[in-house]
């Protein structure tokens, strides 16, 4: 008695699953008709685009900044803008000193797609930062650690689009 109804619940578990469009995803992150990421920036050493190799390396995604004419037919180029960070007030003490910020980190890029089809893209990733003004120590180096992790974040995000940007074959 209590094997059939484990055998029912795996049964019916099994089914809402494939009845609502679930599946496992590949371990492929770029599209299947490509094999190779070309990243072009307008500043040589842009700190997007060393996020985006360490990013690739963690993700075994072959590419960089140099064209490989072997894969010419197949290599996908993100054309990268030049990073803009902007700060918004969130609130203050009651002296009038700001209390917390949130840092606005934006990127824009353009994908090129084998078959010459290019994508535009824009997004931001938010951050809040609190800005204590009997803690000045380290300031700075505390809001480049929270840039580079935007930045890590922005990486992760452009490569998780490029898969659903691809067009369909």
């Amino acid at each position: 008695m209590h094997t059939t109804v484990r055998y029912c619940a795996v049964l019916l578990t099994t089914l809402v699953l494939a009845s609502c469009g679930f599946h496992l995803r590949s371990d492929k992150i770029l599209p299947s008709n490509t094999n190779y990421l070309h990243i072009e920036s307008t500043t040589r050493n842009a700190p997007l685009l060393r996020a985006l190799k360490v990013r690739m390396d963690v993700y075994q995604i072959d590419g960089g900044t140099e064209a490989k004419p072997v894969y010419e037919d197949t290599t996908i180029t993100i054309r990268l803008q030049p990073e803009k960070l902007d700060r918004r007030l969130l609130s203050v003490f009651a002296t009038g000193q700001v209390a917390e910020y949130e840092l606005i980190y934006s990127v824009r890029y353009t994908v090129t797609f084998p078959d010459g089809k290019q994508v535009s893209n824009f997004f931001e990733v938010l951050r809040e930062y609190q800005d204590d003004p009997d803690q000045v120590l380290a300031k700075s180096r505390e809001l480049n650690l929270v840039l580079d992790e935007m930045r890590l974040d922005a990486a992760d995000r452009i490569i998780r689009l490029l898969s659903s940007q691809s067009p369909r074959n």
